[in-house]
């Protein structure tokens, strides 16, 4: 048996966790179904928790370079643009948690991730490896891919997102239920969008709508996500394209700024909104889940890449701290993971249920709402206990 570490899926959650298993002097390999190594999608908030992750993975200078630090984070009424700050989501943030608030584009944190892995070991990933399935034991783990080639480690890490296969293999599968909302995002040229938004990672509400929107990439593009209500999903993909006029129609009288985002952002994509069960028990001997694979979510609070390189962080310091003993290890990650990683699964959809209401649609209300929901002290109890941990420190 190898004495490799397998890890099936080569997103931001594997590679997080190939690099932190590299930097502790563990072999693994990489197997991604992918013809090539990339990541789709546009922008991701990587807030003080995820950014000190990350930095501790070495990749200060790559994600200072080429991310952008938000400086100002602002929650807007959605046809007014009156805005409130939150200075601890912004310029405050170094001096609450020690690190940036960073904005990122999706492709240059995984190029950074890819990069990082690559330069410790170049023949780490295995492209065009589609995992079909898993047999384990106590002494080691195999996989079998799509055309009958066989990895064999010591232990196995599903990173395969929601339609995990290792997950499936473990007979641990999840249901998905549709939660009635939908996403439309993209990105546009920085140069087209209105210059009072250019620097501002901003969020816009409505009665029954929401728009984030945050410069990534240099600053040279603007991500845009906006979440609606809608009853007739059924496709659970996140690469569906839809068109201009749709989504202008879904966000028909908000404020010109975000008019003129959508009209500028080329071919808008759109996806379903499902709510998966958390798992509380992902690891069987030495195979174990990490990411979307064990605790999808809803990206209302910016935290599902972000619990997926925690995990990445947390899985290689107890592979080090049991010195190579892998059942030990894996239980011991999955114990520390498993009560914060639930914590913030349920803390998203509380968000997300109230961060829309009837009175954003009259002014007066909508100010007394805005100022309840996003008063310094509410914001600050709400995320501090998310955004101060530290997955390079905390207890093992």
């Amino acid at each position: 048996m190898s004495d490799s570490i397998i890890i099936v899926g080569g997103g931001i959650g594997g590679l997080s966790a190939a690099l932190a298993l590299l930097r502790k002097g563990f072999d693994v390999t990489v197997l991604e179904q992918a013809s090539e190594l990339k990541e789709i999608g546009a922008g991701v908030h990587m807030g003080p928790n995820g950014t000190a992750a990350l930095f501790g993975l070495g990749l200060r200078e790559q994600l200072m370079d080429q991310g952008v630090v938000a400086m100002k984070r602002e929650m807007r009424i959605w046809n007014t643009g009156e805005a409130w700050s939150l200075e601890a989501h912004g310029a405050g943030a170094q001096e609450r948690y020690g690190v940036p608030y960073l904005l990122l584009h999706r492709a240059d944190l995984h190029g950074a991730l890819r990069d990082a892995v690559l330069a410790l070991k170049p023949d780490a990933v295995v492209l065009k490896s589609k995992v079909e399935s898993l047999q384990h034991d106590p002494s080691g783990a195999q996989v079998t891919t799509h055309d009958g080639r066989v990895f064999r480690g010591k232990a196995v890490i599903g990173a395969d997102g929601v339609h995990s296969v290792i997950r499936k293999q473990l007979g641990r599968d999840i249901t998905a239920r549709y939660s009635g909302n939908m996403f439309w995002r993209g990105l546009v040229p920085i140069d087209l969008v209105p210059a009072r938004e250019r620097d501002i990672a901003g969020g816009w509400f409505s009665p029954n709508a929401t728009v984030t929107c945050y410069p990534v990439h240099r600053g040279e593009l603007l991500n845009f996500v906006g979440t609606v209500s809608r009853s007739d999903w059924t496709e659970l993909s996140w690469t569906q394209q839809g068109t201009t006029e749709e989504c202008l129609k879904d966000f028909e009288g908000w404020h010109p700024h975000i008019i003129q985002m959508i009209e500028n952002m080329g071919t808008p994509y759109k996806w379903g909104l499902f709510q998966f069960d958390t798992l509380q028990e992902w690891t069987d001997g030495c195979v174990t889940l990490l990411g979307d694979a064990c605790h999808p979510t809803r990206p209302s609070l910016g935290q599902g890449a972000v619990m997926a390189i925690e995990d990445g962080v947390v899985l290689a310091r107890a592979m080090e701290a049991c010195q190579g003993n892998v059942l030990e290890a894996l239980q011991r990650y999955q114990a520390a993971r498993v009560e914060r990683t639930t914590k913030i699964v349920a803390a998203s959809w509380t968000e997300a249920r109230t961060r829309n209401g009837d009175d954003l649609a009259d002014p007066e209300k909508a100010r007394a709402f805005m100022n309840a929901r996003f008063s310094s002290n509410t914001v600050n109890n709400f995320y501090d206990w998310i955004f101060a941990y530290k997955a390079h420190e905390v207890e093992i």
